[in-house]
């Protein structure tokens, strides 16, 4: 685990409609691919975004900082890769955002910084066990974004471009 170094990777897109990891959204963006108690909401990158991602930065879970729309920034983790799971032919990009939104945000820019790796990408035996990695994610991410040198990346002007200027999308 660790970040990423001097310079952080700094995306940004429209969150696609789609699948989310249990196969199906809930009433909302909000619900969350490990259960609907979760605090997360789940938010893939379309095709054209995740085929813009440079080509070295390697399959696994990361950290970082996600904003959607003109909002708040908040934690993340990311997915990035097959979801061996699941046997993806495609490789997604998947963000969970470590908080609840009251409303759905499909269309939405969603921009991102990853600041540092978790793991690499595996199968598990079960949605049990790929439910708990994620739980593990979560929390490592937490802990990790918590560090003074990852919160100051929150307030990067990234995050505040001027009203209608284009994003990556």
């Amino acid at each position: 685990m660790g970040g990423l170094g001097a310079s952080p990777f700094l995306r940004g897109g429209r969150r696609r409609p789609g699948s989310s990891v249990n196969g199906r959204l809930g009433r909302s963006s909000s619900i969350s691919s490990s259960s609907p108690s979760s605090s997360t909401a789940r938010a893939n990158f379309s095709e054209q975004v995740v085929e813009s991602f440079p080509s070295d930065i390697p399959t696994g879970i990361y950290y970082g900082w996600a904003c959607v729309g003109n909002g708040d920034v908040h934690k993340m983790v990311l997915s990035i890769g097959w979801n061996p799971f699941y046997k993806n032919i495609k490789k997604s990009v998947e963000t969970h955002i470590i908080r609840t939104f009251k409303a759905d945000f499909y269309g939405e820019i969603l921009s991102i910084v990853i600041i540092g790796y978790i793991r690499s990408e595996k199968n598990f035996s079960s949605s049990e066990a790929l439910i708990s990695a994620i739980q593990e994610d979560i929390e490592e991410a937490k802990r990790q974004l918590d560090l003074p040198e990852h919160l100051k990346l929150k307030e990067d002007n990234f995050f505040y471009l001027p009203e209608g200027k284009p994003v990556n999308h």
